[in-house]
């Protein structure tokens, strides 16, 4: 086909709504993650004098499957997926049904603040595992030194709860680790940078999964609800409020941060949820709650590393190489020109980006 000096623009891979997502900032989708991640909880403690605790976490994690299920369809992605991918899909499923117990159990025992500092514990690990700098390091003393000013924990008084409190930090550790892997590779196991929601996809299929792991032993004690349509609406609220909102805006934070700032920035949760257990449930923190806030939050305005900031919006900059240079190529942003194809001189061969970018 002869060259006219000028070539159509592809179609794009996503839609409008996911290019707006692609250029917000990857905070912007932490920090309502962070806002919602005890809100709905909160709300969840309120409901605890109508309904049992198992029975608000069967209502939590169901009415987030329907969600996913009547807007994503995640079943479909089955088809593409391996042994694998399906085990993955599994054992998210099952971290997210004794994750959201566990923390209800805490909660139920324990202050908000508390099962939330706890919480964080295990993210430290995952932080310190992926600092590399001076820099960083400090940064996660500091926030380390927050926590422990937040928590002052004492295992007197409700060995149980911490017990729950323990469990819900090890749950959520796994959900970290296992959420990076779906926000990062697609269903089929390819690199998923060109498409923003293969993430949230995986992630509606393992709440499904999560609602069927949970349904044994939460579905009796939520039976009650159903006879009081204002506990039941309470209920979804919840769940969306804890399982929707901050489960998808983690998923698009996941996707554009590498995991050890995403672990690091999980430690604004302590500080999020002495805020709203001040709000919500009037939970007043002391002045040793407000320092650890602050050593909290003065240890994520330090954490910085400057090649984070993604190229363009659906890849990710600190792993860009010549295999994604060449996505980038076929899928260029609406702004960027097309350069003419040039004629392959006799005997020379084309390139091809036949390779798959590391992960």
């Amino acid at each position: 086909m002869p060259n006219s000096g000028t070539s159509p623009r592809p179609a794009s891979l996503a839609g409008p709504i996911a290019r707006t997502v692609g250029r917000m900032p990857p905070t912007s989708f932490f920090l309502t993650s962070a806002v919602f991640h005890y809100l709905g909880p909160s709300l969840a403690v309120l409901l605890f004098a109508h309904t049992a605790v198992l029975g608000v976490a069967w209502l939590r994690i169901t009415s987030a499957a329907v969600v996913f299920a009547l807007w994503r369809r995640p079943w479909r992605i089955l088809t593409a997926a391996n042994r694998s991918r399906r085990r993955v899909f599994l054992a998210l499923g099952a971290v997210l049904a004794a994750m959201n117990s566990m923390f209800y159990l805490a909660v139920d025992r324990l202050p908000l603040s508390t099962v939330g500092a706890i919480e964080f514990l295990g993210t430290v690990i995952l932080a310190a595992a992926g600092a590399r700098t001076r820099r960083n390091v400090l940064a996660l003393v500091l926030a380390a030194g927050g926590v422990c000013v937040l928590t002052a924990v004492r295992l007197s008084g409700q060995p149980l709860g911490f017990a729950f409190a323990f469990a819900n930090c090890i749950g959520f550790m796994l959900y970290v680790i296992v959420g990076h892997r779906i926000a990062n590779t697609a269903a089929d196991g390819s690199d998923s940078s060109a498409s923003s929601m293969s993430g949230i996809d995986q992630l509606g299929l393992s709440m499904l999964v999560a609602a069927i792991v949970a349904t044994p032993f939460g579905i009796v004690p939520a039976v009650l609800c159903f006879t009081h349509p204002v506990w039941l609406l309470w209920g979804i609220g919840v769940g969306l409020c804890s399982s929707v909102i901050p489960y998808v805006t983690d998923q698009l934070a996941m996707a554009r941060l590498p995991r050890a700032t995403f672990a690091l920035m999980l430690t604004l949760l302590p500080a999020t949820a002495t805020i709203i257990g001040l709000i919500v449930l009037n939970q007043v923190p002391t002045l040793q709650d407000i320092a650890g806030i602050g050593l909290v939050i003065l240890g994520v305005a330090i954490h910085h590393d400057p090649s984070e900031r993604p190229m363009y919006p659906s890849l990710r900059s600190s792993r860009l190489n010549g295999a994604e240079t060449c996505l980038a190529r076929l899928n260029p942003p609406a702004s960027m020109p097309i350069p003419a194809l040039q004629p392959h001189r006799d005997g020379e061969q084309a390139q091809t980006c036949d390779r798959r970018a590391p992960r």
